[in-house]
Formats: structure tokens, C-alpha cells, sequence
């Protein structure tokens, strides 16, 4: 009678064990739902129409002047989801042939050039931006964050995103 009770207690325990250890294992793999940390600079909705508005005066010289095509010039440049992370990881990679470390991208205002139909609508385009890999030899990581975020020379950039709908609307679309 002894052996089985304690043949029964070794089975409850090893069970709490199992229990516990696959619980531990689904919280580690990230079964339950977490926010992630915000990055700096966000801006709220109120703050995105105040940035919106503020560039109406601009807008309206560069569609009165410049562009009179009907409609007005570009206000906004869309890029999806996909475009953007694959973007990230080719220029990455393309960084790294380079001999550079991608900190960052910058986001460029431009124009298409005037053809024979009118003038050049605006667009945004981006480029990867880091610093070039040196054989400094002090390891000093101090040194690497106060590297400037310049461009990366010879590594591609991304344009060609959608326009606004019409291009002329104003944010929210």
C-alpha cells in the first residue's frame, strides 16, 4: 500500500512539474498578447492634422505656381506594409556589402521631371543612412553612436509609392 501512495504522489508530482514547465514555456514564447514600446517622436491624430494644416500656405503656392495640372500636386506618398520591411532588410543587406552599418533611413522630398503632359507631381522617396564600418580596433561604442546618420553612399533607395486619392486630399485620406 506504501509503494502505491507513493507511486501516486510521484505521478501528481511529475504532472505539477509538466504543467508548470509547458505554462512557463507558452508565457516565454509569447502566447499572450503584449503592446510593444512605443517609439519616440509618435504624434497623435490632433498633431497629424496640425501638421496637415500648417502646410496648406505651401501647398497652395507650389499647385498655384508651379503645377497646374487639375487637381494639384501630390500631398501624400503611400508605401505598403511589405514594401517597406522588404526595403529594410534589402537595404540592410545592401549596407552591409557597402561596408556600413544601417542606423536609420531618410525621407527625401522630390519631384518627377516635367514631360511633355505637364509638370512633375511631387513625391517621397527613402535612403538607408549609417555609418561606414572602420577598423577602428578600440571597440568603443560611444564612438559608433556619435557617428553621423549620413546617407549611404551608393546603396539604392525606394520611390515609386502610390499617391493620394486625389492626390491634391489633405490628411485624414
Amino acid at each position: 500500500m506504501k509503494n502505491i501512495l507513493v507511486l501516486i504522489l510521484g505521478f501528481l508530482l511529475g504532472c505539477l512539474a509538466m504543467y508548470l514547465i509547458c505554462c512557463k514555456n507558452d508565457d516565454d514564447d509569447g502566447m499572450l498578447p503584449t503592446t510593444p514600446p512605443a517609439p519616440s517622436g509618435l504624434i497623435t491624430p490632433r498633431d497629424a492634422m496640425t501638421l496637415d494644416q500648417a502646410y496648406d500656405p505651401r501647398y497652395q503656392l507650389i499647385s498655384s505656381t508651379i503645377v497646374t495640372r487639375p487637381g494639384g500636386d501630390n500631398r501624400s506618398v503611400w508605401f505598403s506594409t511589405e514594401e517597406i520591411k522588404s526595403f529594410l532588410d534589402y537595404a540592410d543587406h545592401q549596407a552591409s556589402n557597402l561596408n556600413y552599418t544601417m542606423n536609420g533611413i531618410r525621407i527625401y522630398l522630390g519631384a518627377y521631371p516635367d514631360d511633355p503632359t505637364g509638370e512633375g507631381y511631387t513625391t517621397m522617396f527613402m535612403v538607408p543612412t549609417g555609418y561606414a564600418n572602420t577598423a577602428d580596433t578600440d571597440g568603443a561604442e560611444e564612438d559608433q553612436l556619435r557617428r553621423p546618420n549620413n546617407d549611404i553612399i551608393g546603396a539604392d533607395g525606394l520611390n515609386h509609392g502610390g499617391s493620394g486619392m486625389p492626390p491634391s486630399a489633405n490628411y485624414p485620406q
